[in-house]
This record gives structure tokens, sequence and C-alpha cells, in this order.
């Protein structure tokens, strides 16, 4: 649960933390609740109390049981049941929500009005009808006395429905080419709508004619409003029988008494954005405007701010829970919004814990955790001499570095450099007068750092006010006073180096230019000696001769170039030069390398061959390979070419084979005499 106050009205945001994913089972959610404080800690007041995408309008039923809600991504409505904390049910829908209402004190009657002109009435189990208007249409609002619909669109025709008939009524014809929204009265059933053209009409359902006319847009500006285009009407919202709430696209908000044609006041969000949602307070005379960025409580009486919130995601409903003080809100996100400001009223009855929740924080304020510590890392504890003490309870181990008593740190700081205060002192004393100086009528001083940048940039802003005031444009801000550009005039680090290449290369008009600024620099600066006011032109030189200057940069540029590049490749041979003198200046060292057994020194020439032959072609590595006769190319019966390469074998397979070779001829040698005196024995028996 996040706490936040403003204007001492303290702000409870119920869904604030992370949410557990859907498929997690019950048995990892309950570890990770062991696990993880954040979690712990979290309040889920509704169990999955979000939309799959977006949701785009959030409404409680009049018996403040069932909450409902329509959202994307697919379109489809939630209820959820309040004294079950848990969602009643769910149903997918064929097009996207404008708006919707609900008829019955309970979830059994509800009407949708759907981006695609459908109309669509659901019952207690499910879809019942489904019908079309003529038009696109926008708002649409039920008048319980003659049970009508009134729709309002992209039309300047008003449809009515009559629900207890079951057929379209004439239409309401009107002056706007469009309408935006609409509302009728809880108290008297006068039927309001609001234009594009930035008016309300109000009719009376029983004659069927118009009774008045508001201009909203011509009200809406006052002195201090700034708008660009004519203001439409963006929301509407009565309270009472004579008060009505309009807002504006423009982020104004225009409260009227129906008796007048004057607003009582008129609230400016001052962001420019359009009014999404209008809701009255009552016990406290409160208004509760939305726009997408911010919702503001005002007094109705004086337009005095009561509090406002800032959500994270863009909001796009806002729904006040009966009686109570909570807020919900449909957002650009997944997860609907859910406030508890106790200052507006108390809990509501299925969630009456809130009270006791929120009653036991206030009564026990819990200070920050590391709000009496400083981080610290195991280099400032080096420094300050204290690494001795890592692994004791004096440090708590946190991220990249340790937690420590500030006290502590303080102490230690103080003896490791008992002269720090001192220096502070000093510096804060520098800063004080420096201060009030800028308090008085100076001259116009130049930066420290990037004198010459600073005045290119003073001259540009004299050239650009110039033209402004022909052209009577505002003034765009200056570069000098920006503060996120302060550190370039101040730190010593972000000194432009104009002997760098990159520099001479992009400006080689730099060296004119320069010595002109060169002599602004030196008038300025006795000018600033003598105390004297700056000139706008320096003594001595007429506007003629700058002028005449320019002409001549704007003709030489090409040779101011050329000679540019000329120096730059000297000075690049003079640092060869002095490289190439201390290379032969150093004596190299003779290097030994040594070669694994079993394989011989090749020359260096080896690897120059073969990256030779890796860029040759195909073709040619072919030919070569043919030529030492590892290939052999012929001719086959079919037609084709048949290639068959030998493999080449390496030096100590070459011996291997020539070893067993040998060996073969030895063994033959030995065989012979042998089998020789055999045959000659045969010869002798048979002679014999």
């Amino acid at each position: 649960m996040q706490v936040s106050s403003l204007n001492e009205v303290k702000i409870y945001s119920l869904s604030a933390g992370r949410s557990l994913p859907e498929w997690l089972s019950d048995r990892k959610k309950r570890a990770l609740q062991k696990k993880d404080v954040d979690i712990r800690r979290r309040i889920e007041l509704i169990q999955d109390f979000e939309m799959p995408t977006v949701s785009t309008k959030i409404k409680v039923s009049r018996d403040g049981q069932y909450i409902m809600a329509v959202g994307t991504y697919k379109p489809r409505v939630r209820c959820f049941d309040t004294y079950q904390l848990s969602q009643k049910f769910e149903r997918c829908l064929d097009s996207e929500v404008v708006t919707f209402e609900i008829l019955s004190d309970d979830y059994s009657k509800i009407v949708f009005l759907q981006c695609g002109r459908f109309v669509e009435f659901h019952s207690q189990h499910g879809h019942y009808y489904r019908t079309r208007i003529p038009k696109f249409g926008r708002d649409f609002s039920y008048h319980y006395p003659s049970c009508d619909l009134y729709f309002v669109g992209a039309s300047s025709e008003v449809y009515r429905l009559n629900l207890e008939q079951g057929r379209f009524l004439n239409s309401l014809q009107t002056e706007a080419s469009e309408s935006n929204v609409c509302d009728i009265n809880p108290v008297h059933f006068l039927f309001a709508m609001g234009t594009a053209e930035g008016k309300v009409e109000c009719w009376d359902p029983r004659t069927r004619n118009r009774v008045g006319l508001l201009d909203c847009a011509l009200s809406s500006v006052t002195a201090d409003t700034e708008i660009d285009g004519l203001p439409s009407i963006s929301a509407l919202q009565f309270d009472g029988a004579l008060n009505m709430a309009v807002g504006t696209s423009t982020g104004q908000v225009l409260l009227y008494d129906l008796r007048s044609s004057n607003p009582l006041i008129v609230k400016d969000h001052h962001y420019g954005l359009p009014i999404k949602s209008i809701q009255f307070h009552c016990q406290l005379d409160l208004i509760i405007s939305a726009d997408s960025r911010i919702i503001k409580m005002w007094n109705k009486d004086t337009g005095k701010i009561f509090t406002s919130m800032e959500p994270e995601h863009g909001i796009n409903d806002v729904c006040l829970y009966p009686n109570s003080g909570m807020l919900m809100t449909a957002n650009e996100a997944p997860k609907m919004s859910i406030y508890y400001i106790p200052v507006l009223g108390p809990a509501p009855k299925w969630c009456s814990f809130l009270d006791n929740l929120t009653e036991e924080l206030e009564e026990n304020p819990e200070s920050t955790v590391y709000d009496d510590y400083k981080f610290v890392t195991r280099k400032d504890l080096e420094n300050l001499g204290l690494a001795h003490l890592i692994g004791s309870t004096l440090l708590r181990a946190y991220m990249h570095g340790f937690f420590m008593d500030i006290r502590l740190y303080h102490k230690a700081k103080m003896m490791a450099n008992p002269f720090a205060y001192e220096e502070y002192r000093r510096e804060k004393i520098r800063q004080k007068i420096e201060e009030t100086r800028a308090q008085r009528v100076q001259l116009k001083k130049l930066p420290k750092v990037n004198k010459e940048l600073a005045l290119k940039l003073i001259e540009e802003e004299g050239e650009e006010q110039q033209i402004t005031r022909k052209r009577k444009q505002k003034n765009l801000p200056s570069l000098l006073k920006d503060d996120r550009f302060k550190v370039m005039f101040e730190n010593p680090d972000f000194q432009v180096d104009e002997q760098s290449e990159e520099f001479r290369l992009l400006n080689p008009l730099v060296s004119k230019i320069s010595e002109k600024r060169k002599r602004k620099l030196k008038i300025l600066e006795e000018l600033e000696a003598q105390g004297q006011e700056e000139e706008e032109e320096p003594e001595g030189k007429a506007s003629d001769a700058e002028s005449s200057e320019s002409s001549d940069d704007e003709k030489g540029w090409v040779e101011e170039v050329r000679k540019q590049r000329k120096l730059l490749r000297q000075e690049e041979k003079l640092k060869r030069q002095e490289r190439f003198k201390e290379d032969q200046q150093t004596l190299l060292k003779p290097q030994f390398f040594e070669i694994k057994e079993g394989e011989e020194f090749r020359s260096f020439k080896d690897s120059a061959k073969k990256q030779k032959l890796m860029k040759k072609t195909l073709e040619d590595r072919l030919k070569l390979e043919e030529k030492l006769g590892t290939l052999n190319v012929c001719d086959t019966t079919v037609g084709s070419k048949q290639a068959t390469f030998k493999l080449k074998k390496s030096e100590q397979q070459r011996k291997q084979q020539e070893a067993e070779k040998q060996h073969r001829q030895e063994r033959k040698t030995l065989r012979r005499p042998a089998s020789h005196l055999k045959s000659k024995r045969g010869q002798g028996r048979l002679f014999h």
C-alpha cells in the first residue's frame, strides 16, 4: 500500500505493488508471499481487479454490491462482487464498448453502446438483444419516467429508443453538427447535451422542445487561458436540481447555475487535455474532475484545490463509490486503480477493515528503514580507514556496498579529514556571495570556460532577437541561461580543443572567425577592467568592414579547407618521422619459438601461398591441381565430366608408407631362398 499526501490530505493507493501471474498455482503463490516482503505487504482488495490490456469505463451498481468495468483486448465486460471480493462473471463482446449504463439496481439489466453503431442489451443470464442506430454514437442517457434511451453522436439528431414499446421514436433535431456527451437531471429530468461547437443544449423530454442554450466555449476563455482552437464539450454532469458542471476539450471545467447563462466559476487544469470525467462530492462541496493525466479535487464555491492525484498511467474514467471515500479509475494499463481517501468519507461496508488499518498507520508512523543509515562502498570504507569492520555488526551488506550508522560515518569522516567542514563552509560562503552579486546590475561577463563559444552564442542570440522583433515572434530560451548546459561553461573538462583534427576540418574558417572574436574578447576585457558598459560594436571597427570580411570568408572557404588539410598532412608526416626515429633507436631482441614433437618447420611463405590460392577463382585452382597431379578430369559416356581428387599426404604419413613398403620388400627377399631350396629338393627326388 502506497501513501501520498498533498495539502495534508492522505491518499492510500490500494492497488500499488506487483500483481502475481494468473497461471501460478496456489502453492507457488504462498511460497512467493513467504519469500517476498513486498508481495506479503500488498493489499489485494478485490481479486484479479484488472483487464487484459486496457480498461475504458468503470461503474458501480445502485445497490453498491457490483462493480462493472469494460475494456480490451479482446472487448469484454467484467463484473466484480464486492461481498465475495472476487469476479462474478466475464462476457466477451463483438466490438469495443464506447460507454455503458446499468439500468437496474444490480447487474440484471445493462445497455452497451458499441463503436460499430450497435446497441446491445444484456440480462442476468447474458446477451438478450442487439439493434443498430443510424449514426455512430458517442454517449447515451436513460430517461426513467418514459423508458426512453437518448443517443447522441456524429449527427445533428438525438435518437430516441423506447424500451417499453421496443421501437425508435421521432428524433430530436438540434442545431449542432455533432454531439459528444449528454446527461439527464435526476430531479426534474431535464435533458442536456454537449456539442462539438462548445455549446450545451437543454431539452424538455415532455414537450420535446429546446428550452435553453449555453455558449460554454466563449465563457471558458479567460485572461489567463491560452487556447489554440475552438473548445468542444467533453464532459457533462448534473448536481441536484440547479447545478451543472461542464468540461471542455481544452482542459477547463465550468460550473453553472441553470438560472444563469454565465458560469459561477471556471477551473483550468493547465494541461490542455480534454476533461474525461466530472463527479460531485456533496458532503464536502467538492468537484472531482479528471483528464488523462491528473485527478483534481476542488471546492465548488471558491475553486481552491483540496487535493490532487497523478497516477502512473493515463486515466480513461473515474468512479466515486457512493457514500464513501473510495475512488476507482479505469487506466491505460491492465490493472485498475483503487484509492482510499479517509477525509472524503468512511470505507465501504465490504472493506471496513481499511478504517482500522489507516488509523493504525496514522497513530504509528513508521520511518523509512534506512533513514538513519549511510550507504558506502568498499572503496569509501578504505578511504575512511574502516575496512576492518567488514563482517561485523556495524556494517550491513547490501548490493555492491554496505549500510552503516550515519553517526559513525560522520565521526569517521571528521577523523579522516578534520578540515572538511572548514572547506565546506568557505565554499558555501563563496556561493552566497556569488548569489548576492548576481542580483546587482552587472556588465555582460563571459564565462571562464569556452569564452569564444559563449561570444558566438551571444552574437547569434542578438541576430535572432532582431529577426523575431521584425516577425513579431516569441524569443527562444538562451542556451547560456539553460541549467542543463551550465556545466559546459564552468567545468574545464568541457573546453573545446581548437587544435584537434576534427575541429579544424569541421570548421575551415575558424582561424579568421576566431581572430575577430579574439579582438572582441580583448575589447570586452578592457571594458570590464575599466568598468564601462559593453557596446554593441567594438571601437574602431565599422559594420561595413565586418560585412566585407564575411563576404571574403564566404569566397575563400575552399582555399582555407585546402590549407587546413595541407597543415594536417605535414603534421602527420612529422609524426611519422618521429616514430621512425624512435623505432630506429629501439633495439629489437630475438625471440625463439618451440616446435611441437612430430611437426616440421615450414617457411612463412606457405601461409602467404595459401592466402593467394584462396583469392583465386575455382577454375584457376582446379587447373593448378591438375598440373600437380592431384586432380584428374575425364568425360563420361553420358556427356558429363567426372573429377577425381587425390588427397595430399603429410610428411609423417609419407614416411610411414615408405617404411611399410621397405618392410614388405625385406620380407619378400627373406622368403625367396627358402622356396628355392624346396624346389631343388623336389627335382632331386624326381630324378632319383
